[in-house]
């Protein structure tokens, strides 16, 4: 009776269109991924990435440095990225070493190649409506609400987290979509209160199981950004078994995430067609 929102068909969907937009380009587009350290789940995501963006039509370019890297030699790097004409796009892979400040690295960036979306500039437009890079997972998740069909506009969309990766901008894209937002987060009292009430729910805290059942209106459509390693297996937010009975619901994994590469690769398009219209 429920839907599964699957987030296959629409990345799928979408890089399509990525692919086409790139085969019409007088380069090939050109992503840059700076990789530090040995984390097994970025290293995992990484290949993820470069496998995505291959099938696409993008080339990719990954700097591998150590888990002792300078903030220095980090900021030269991306300065040297900054610069490099042949790049149209770049990310610093999350997490950063205890040691360097993600601000710094992020702000770092040049707006125009900030294919994640997350510098101030690019946060700025987005706020107010300009045309920007928009961060990868929050617009995924607009991007599969808008695959199935689901209406936004005067609905009660509660999110969960309040990162400025996602709970943030997520809430900002929601609220031009005309949706009346809620944002919780680890101060909140009585969750359910909110929660029970929403007619979308997104989840994107990062504590496996955190949404039940009986936390979720019926007939909801809920959002799982949720991704946290248990194990061997990668568990979100949300009680996926439960509440697919009571209401449509992303699974994790299959869900949101294979929405985020594409929209990565989406934004790298972008910013190769932005270069060559200048």
């Amino acid at each position: 009776m429920y839907r599964t929102l699957s987030g296959k068909e629409p990345a799928e969907a979408l890089l399509l269109k990525v692919k086409r937009k790139a085969g019409k380009l007088d380069h090939t587009p050109t992503l840059a991924i700076v990789l530090i350290g040995s984390d097994r789940a970025s290293q995992v995501y990484v290949a993820s990435k470069v496998k995505k963006a291959a099938a696409a039509g993008i080339k990719t370019h990954v700097h591998q440095l150590p888990e002792s890297v300078s903030e220095k030699e980090l900021l030269s790097l991306i300065e040297k990225l900054n610069e490099d004409g042949h790049i149209d796009g770049f990310i610093v892979q999350a997490p950063l070493p205890k040691h360097i400040d993600g601000a710094k690295v992020v702000e770092g960036i040049n707006p125009e190649k900030d294919v994640d979306g997350w510098t101030s500039v690019n946060m700025g437009r987005m706020f107010i409506g300009m045309d920007s890079f928009l961060p990868a997972t929050p617009a995924g998740v607009m991007k599969i609400l808008e695959y199935y069909d689901v209406p936004v506009g005067g609905k009660h969309a509660v999110v969960v987290g309040r990162s400025n990766v996602v709970g943030k901008p997520l809430a900002i894209l929601l609220l031009r979509k005309n949706a009346t937002v809620t944002v919780c987060h680890s101060k909140t009292k009585n969750l359910s209160g909110f929660t029970e009430n929403a007619d979308i729910l997104v989840s994107a805290v990062g504590m496996p199981g955190l949404i039940k059942a009986d936390m979720v209106k019926k007939g909801a459509i809920v959002m799982d950004v949720g991704i946290t390693r248990v194990g061997t297996s990668i568990k979100g937010d949300v009680d996926f078994e439960k509440v697919i009975k009571k209401a449509d619901c992303s699974p994790v994994p299959g869900g949101v995430g294979l929405m985020t590469v594409a929209m990565l690769l989406n934004n790298v398009v972008e910013a190769a067609e932005r270069k060559v219209g200048r």
